[in-house]
C-alpha cells in the first residue's frame, strides 16, 4: 500500500528574507541621502576625533590631581569643535560637490560634441546642419541679440 506525505517546507529562510527586507530600507533610506551632507559629517566627525587625539594627549601629560578639569577641556574642545567647525565644513563639501559635479556635465557634454562632429564628418547632412546653426549664431553676435 502506498502513502504520500506532504509535508510544507518553507521556500525561503526567515533569515534570509528579513535580511532582503533591511537592506530594501536601507536602499530607499539611500535615495533620500544627501551625498554632500553626509560627506560634511563624516569630515566633521574625523576633525573632531584629531582634536580629541590632541586634546587626550595634552591630558596625559597633566598629573592625576587634575584628571577632573582635563577631562571638562576635553570635552569643552569637542563640544566648541563640533559647534564651529559645522557649518564651513558643510559648506566646503557642497562646493566641492558641486564643482565635481559641473566637472561631469562638461565633459559629458564634450563627449557629446565630439561624437556629433564625428558624426558630421561623415554625414554631410548634419555637416550642413552645424554649418547653419553656426553661422546664426555668428549673425546674433553681430547684430547684438546675447
Amino acid at each position: 500500500m502506498t502513502s504520500f506525505v506532504h509535508v510544507d517546507f518553507p521556500t525561503e529562510h526567515p533569515g534570509v528574507a528579513r535580511a532582503e527586507r533591511a537592506l530594501s530600507t536601507l536602499s530607499q533610506l539611500g535615495r533620500s541621502f544627501d551625498g554632500a551632507r553626509g560627506a560634511a559629517t563624516l569630515l566633521l566627525v574625523a576633525v573632531v576625533a584629531s582634536l580629541l587625539v590632541v586634546a587626550n594627549q595634552v591630558i596625559d601629560t597633566w598629573t592625576e590631581g587634575h584628571l577632573l578639569a582635563a577631562w571638562i577641556v576635553l570635552w569643552t574642545v569637542a563640544f566648541a569643535a563640533l559647534g564651529l567647525l559645522a557649518a564651513p565644513l558643510r559648506r566646503a563639501v557642497h562646493s566641492a560637490r558641486t564643482g565635481w559635479v559641473r566637472t561631469l556635465a562638461a565633459r559629458r557634454e564634450a563627449a557629446q560634441d565630439r561624437e556629433l562632429w564625428a558624426l558630421a564628418l561623415t554625414d554631410a547632412r548634419v555637416m550642413a546642419e552645424l554649418s547653419r546653426a553656426m553661422s546664426r549664431d555668428t549673425a546674433r553676435d553681430v547684430r547684438g541679440y546675447r
